[in-house]
């Protein structure tokens, strides 16, 4: 006679457990939330604006073949502008609050820290420090990793590069998972997301508490050089900026039609200081400079001042040579955050006074459905909301690869970004040079009430720069003191 089966746990006999799903707007979360439930049960949106505006419980979800019950708790995105879905103050405030209430009710077995691949580790470090000031220890916090689906040669290998940063930088996790929540339909594409579900499960899994103990966290540690221009005033001079992992020096390349810039896929900077590249395309030779990536002035103050402080000299060293022909602001398709805008401002109205054409190009865009610049039809109301005011744009994708859709929006993506640079700069048609004296500052001086006292005039724009780029008081007195200092070194 045959053994009999051994019957599954009934759902009703099995303790659910809370996982709070929380990270920076556009991270993932709700596809998260959908990758771990099955179905679609959570709205998702790769549109500029968040789709999450309150905290969302998904109770008593059977997953991993009915084996595991957990409650998902998916919450509004951080890092938010104050004009998206939900300002990122707000966000904050809903955050702590709800971790406080259920880490005091006991009700809370594990957080999952949400962030995408590309993110740069300041970012990372502030978020995660959020999570951890609330929750003291007592719930173990896990790293998601997403938007990993092109991450070459497997998706844990971004782990294996990161994870010497993340503990250099003081964060510890219970676990981590390298996922994908795209839904594409391409073979490697469905193994990969079946792979994250598994690993996904598994975190869930493996924190899960014992019926005779307290939550364990388990922690363990985060288990060219530049060519100086010596061309004629009447070359064509194009500044390319963003984020840090915006896609800038891909963009270069992609212009370049090969590798003349230094990438990186992990979370460090490729490039600390300005780069000017030479190339030529369709009967023209611009000059392309890739300046280094901007993130939160808050978040590491040094760097962020140095980062400035050398766009400002390469500002004036293109103002000495004839002025910048035009400004691209590279932005990769996700969410609206408060450092986008404040980038964005920063350069467009303190650095170059909007005396200089721009033109928005977003990248990775890969993966949209239909044509790459339906992206732009959907968010073109949310960025004129938000204040972005550029003279043209455009869609596109920098990333190679072998797979023969991707191939040839890539190659799209050439043609059209030629045609935009080609467009703005063509016979100095749309030229304006980046004016304003002998110091950037001074466009930006126009704009206020002009005060006889020059350290009045310095308290004018320190006031400038807190209210319309976001900097804190003491980041935007530091920036102007070494911008000043910098412009009478220079002049001596």
């Amino acid at each position: 006679m045959s053994s009999p089966a051994r019957a599954q746990p009934s759902s009703s006999s099995i303790s659910s457990q809370c996982v709070v799903i929380c990270g920076e707007a556009g991270s993932g979360k709700s596809s998260l939330v959908n990758l771990i439930a099955g179905r679609n049960i959570a709205v998702t949106s790769c549109d500029a604006g968040g789709c999450t505006a309150e905290t969302n419980m998904y109770d008593d979800l059977m997953i991993r073949n009915e084996t595991l019950k957990v409650k998902l708790v998916d919450t509004a995105g951080l890092d938010e502008g104050p004009r998206g879905t939900v300002p990122d103050t707000e966000a904050r405030r809903m955050l702590k609050k709800l971790l406080r209430t259920l880490t005091k009710q006991g009700d809370i077995h594990l957080i999952m820290y949400c962030v995408r691949g590309e993110r740069e580790i300041r970012t990372l470090r502030r978020n995660y420090e959020l999570i951890r000031s609330q929750v003291k220890r007592k719930v173990p916090i896990v790293l998601v990793v997403t938007c990993l689906e092109s991450y070459q040669p497997e998706m844990e290998d971004w782990w294996r590069v990161n994870e010497p940063t993340i503990s250099h930088h003081g964060m510890t996790f219970a676990g981590h998972a390298c996922i994908t929540t795209a839904t594409m339909t391409g073979p490697m594409c469905v193994q990969r997301r079946t792979h994250s579900y598994d690993a996904v499960c598994k975190l869930i899994e493996q924190c899960r508490p014992s019926s005779d103990a307290g939550v364990h966290t388990g922690l363990s540690p985060g288990t060219i050089h530049p060519i100086h221009s010596t061309k004629p005033a009447t070359n064509t001079n194009v500044v390319i900026f963003g984020q840090t992992g915006a896609g800038k020096s891909l963009l270069v390349n992609l212009m370049a039609g090969e590798d003349v810039a230094k990438t990186s896929s992990d979370l460090e900077r490729c490039t600390t200081k300005w780069q000017e590249h030479l190339i030529k395309f369709d009967g023209g030779s611009y000059n392309i400079f890739d300046t280094v990536g901007l993130q939160e002035s808050q978040s590491q103050t040094l760097q962020y001042l140095n980062a400035v402080e050398d766009t400002h000299s390469l500002i004036q060293k293109l103002k000495r040579q004839g002025g910048i022909d035009l400004l691209i602001f590279c932005v990769r398709a996700c969410r609206l955050t408060t450092t986008l805008r404040s980038n964005y401002r920063l350069f467009n109205e303190f650095l170059c006074g909007k005396n200089v054409p721009i033109v928005m190009v977003i990248t990775y865009l890969e993966n949209e459905d239909g044509e790459m610049d339906a992206w732009w039809k959907r968010n073109k109301k949310t960025l004129r909301h938000h204040e972005f005011d550029v003279d043209g744009h455009a869609c596109i994708t920098a990333l190679r690869s072998d797979c023969p859709k991707r191939y040839e929006r890539y190659e799209q993506s050439r043609t059209t970004i030629r045609k935009l640079v080609k467009e703005f700069t063509a016979d100095g048609r749309k030229k304006r040079e980046c004016r304003g004296g002998d110091d950037s500052l001074v466009s930006s001086r126009q704009k206020l009430k002009k005060l006889p006292s020059e350290n009045s005039r310095s308290k004018d724009i320190v006031l400038y720069l807190t209210k319309r780029c976001g900097l804190s008081p003491d980041v935007a007195k530091q920036l102007v003191d070494r911008i000043k200092k910098g412009a009478v070194e220079g002049a001596t």
